[in-house]
């Protein structure tokens, strides 16, 4: 984990995750016209025979990179997370999920923390759609580090993915010694009262706020999701042996917040808060949004507080 507070954001990431799996030749880029935003230029400008511009065509991007994977390649699809899985949804489901296709989505721009796009922009259903279609595996990185090596793993990974990212600057939490461990939580604080099981960017202000909590006399163990499927069912339920479990993300409740709903549900009952939107934004910037949506430090840190006490 990284000490200092540098800050980069998860698509910087996946472009230099790609130029690092740009030298495997069976991997090819799809892009909307997007490239600048996603980052998929880094690798169109050392591979641009295998980079492959089709404007803003969702559908087309979906299944020309389902044919490729049908001809053994392995394309990675970028664009804005909203127009991708919004309006490619049947494409996806059918050509990719259903036919089995070794194609990895790649949704940028995602969540409120879109900001000054505005509601149409902010995807903020990707996490609950992608989830529950059938063989897809939903990866949401907190940080550059971990898109870079979530990108890199996915190369090598057989089968449907969806990779979530986001605009803005974000904390850097991991170090270049990193390892992505796919399906698996990990801790990133220790905590005996309440589990904070975070997802994506909000990461770091889940960190932040264990640190609030522990001035208030909470202990708060802070894990981090960045599988949301298939989601480390064995790490929910050792968290719920405290009786209490918070989820944060930037979307609706129901993606993270849905997936450790059915874990405990179906495992180990236990009081759960979900934190995240249950509706749609407003346009503004993102460290407003987050304050007005209680996706920040000291909005995570006043719920979990007040779940605590209510709770007990």
């Amino acid at each position: 984990m990284k000490n200092n507070m540098q800050e980069k954001t998860t698509r910087d990431g996946f472009g230099n995750g790609l130029v690092k799996i740009g030298a495997n030749k069976d991997v090819v880029v799809l892009d909307g016209d997007m490239s600048d935003s996603t980052r998929s230029e880094k690798f169109a400008k050392l591979y641009p025979d295998r980079f492959f511009s089709l404007g803003i065509s969702e559908a087309d991007l979906v299944c020309t990179a389902a044919g490729m994977s049908s001809c053994g390649k392995i394309p990675f699809v970028s664009t804005f997370a909203e127009f991708l899985i919004g309006r490619a949804y049947d494409q996806i489901l059918v050509s990719v999920c259903y036919s089995k296709m070794n194609v990895k989505l790649v949704g940028s721009h995602a969540g409120i923390a879109t900001a000054e796009d505005g509601p149409t922009a902010q995807s903020i259903t990707d996490i609950s759609t992608t989830r529950v279609m059938p063989g897809m595996a939903v990866i949401v990185p907190a940080d550059a580090t971990e898109a870079e090596k979530a990108t890199e793993f996915l190369a090598g990974h057989k089968g449907p993915a969806y990779l979530r990212l986001s605009r803005p600057r974000s904390r850097v939490i991991f170090d270049d010694s990193y390892k992505f461990s796919f399906g698996k939580a990990a801790t990133m604080a220790d905590g005996s009262d309440v589990s904070i099981i975070s997802t994506g960017i909000v990461l770091p202000e889940a960190l932040e706020a264990a640190t609030l909590l522990k001035k208030s006399g909470i202990s708060a163990e802070v894990i981090n999701m960045a599988t949301v499927k298939p989601i480390d069912k064995a790490a929910v339920i050792k968290a719920a042996k405290k009786g209490m479990i918070v989820t944060c993300e930037d979307g609706l409740v129901n993606g993270l917040g849905g997936a450790v709903a059915e874990v405990l549900g179906e495992n180990c009952p236990a009081k759960l808060l979900r934190i995240g939107l249950d509706g749609f934004a407003e346009s503004g910037s993102y460290k407003d949004l987050y304050k007005k949506y209680g996706l920040d430090a000291g909005g995570i840190a006043r719920r979990v507080e007040e779940f605590c006490a209510k709770a007990k």
